[in-house]
């Protein structure tokens, strides 16, 4: 009987958060933190799915027509997606899903799981024509956000789709590899469950006005010919409400696209892209204010310990901390993450 082996790999995004919905570029990537999934062959007409990481068991009756889909269930609406486009479920599976992408933390644990899941879909069909990276990312992106109408943008599913360092120009889904210049790189659990529907919502629906109020007035106005110098030009036309939401978005588009040229240069200056991490973090924090002040207290502590740039991964609110480091200051930046209330530290490598 086939029996089929999935690996996903956790995403970190290090320049550009809160941008992918405005259709503006990241910077993000993979790292060494997985989703796996083992499956066999059987007798019976079910997924038979069994994750012991969270104690959760589920049958699947691959028999039926349609699915009943529920808010966040990412298996039935990534089925669902499928067989919509021509998909065929004949054959039942026990399925064994496990990982060690901290959950609910900032590192992509749900996109993973859909790209791992989308990835044994594909594997699952006869004579199939080889699927494209982009397009699990897609598929990915449609069955976690577009099809429960969630404000989440496409960075988490194409990069964990596609692989290694990316830039992703997400207002065309146009993905370019980076070469890894990062460094050493070490990753906090907080320990504080992000909120991501709640940040997110309001992130993309507050800058979305700011832009909105500004196309009133100039309706030929384009985020990506912005240029630092006219935010104050601009900013008396943008209701108070939103201006720090504007501020954030012309500011963060620019670190990102300093942090690519730099990154893609001959000669790597760490530092430098550390400086843009922690300016990216200084409008996460002040502007957007996802940043709880247990993890602002504990990025300014490795900051004095050593550590080149630090900022909180995903959504905020909660979760995850990465931090570019040199190699001789990697256990003080961990100790230091410790002290200051992370529940767990760890060196990670982009893969």
């Amino acid at each position: 009987m086939k029996k089929i082996f999935i690996k996903v790999p956790a995403r970190i995004c290090f320049y550009g958060d809160h941008q992918d919905y405005l259709g503006l570029p990241i910077i993000a990537g993979t790292i060494n933190r997985f989703i796996k999934i083992y499956a066999q062959e059987n007798n019976n007409l079910t997924f038979n799915i069994d994750m012991p990481d969270v104690k959760q068991k589920r049958i699947i009756n691959i028999q039926e027509s349609t699915f009943k889909v529920n808010k966040g269930d990412y298996f039935l609406s990534s089925m669902d997606i499928l067989k919509n486009k021509g998909f065929i479920f004949s054959r039942g599976y026990d399925i064994n899903i496990t990982g060690n992408i901290p959950v609910n933390a900032g590192l992509s644990s749900s996109s993973a799981l859909v790209v791992a899941w989308i990835r044994f879909l594909i594997s699952i069909q006869e004579d199939l024509k080889k699927i494209s990276d982009i397009q699990v990312g897609k598929w990915a992106h449609e069955s976690e956000a577009l099809y429960f109408n969630q404000p989440g943008g496409l960075m988490d599913q194409y990069t964990i789709a596609h692989g290694g360092l990316v830039f992703i120009d997400t207002e065309f889904a146009k993905i370019s590899k980076l070469p890894n210049n990062l460094g050493h790189l070490i990753v906090a659990e907080s320990g504080m469950k992000k909120e991501t529907l709640s940040v997110l919502k309001k992130a993309r629906e507050y800058a979305q006005n700011s832009i909105k109020s500004l196309l009133k007035v100039y309706p030929d106005f384009k985020i990506k010919s912005f240029k630092q110098e006219d935010y104050e030009k601009y900013k008396s036309i943008i209701p108070v409400k939103y201006q720090t939401y504007f501020y954030s978005t012309i500011f963060n588009y620019t670190i990102t696209l300093g942090a690519k040229n730099h990154i893609l240069s001959k000669k790597i200056n760490r530092k430098t892209l550390g400086d843009f991490m922690n300016k990216h973090q200084y409008i996460l924090d002040n502007y957007i204010k996802n940043t709880p002040k247990k993890m602002a207290s504990m990025i300014a502590g490795v900051l004095k310990t050593g550590a080149i740039g630090a900022k909180i991964v995903g959504s905020g609110g909660g979760g995850c901390i990465v931090a570019m480091v040199n190699k001789k200051d990697i256990s003080n930046v961990i100790q230091s993450f410790i002290e200051n209330g992370s529940v767990n530290a760890y060196e990670v490598k982009l893969i």
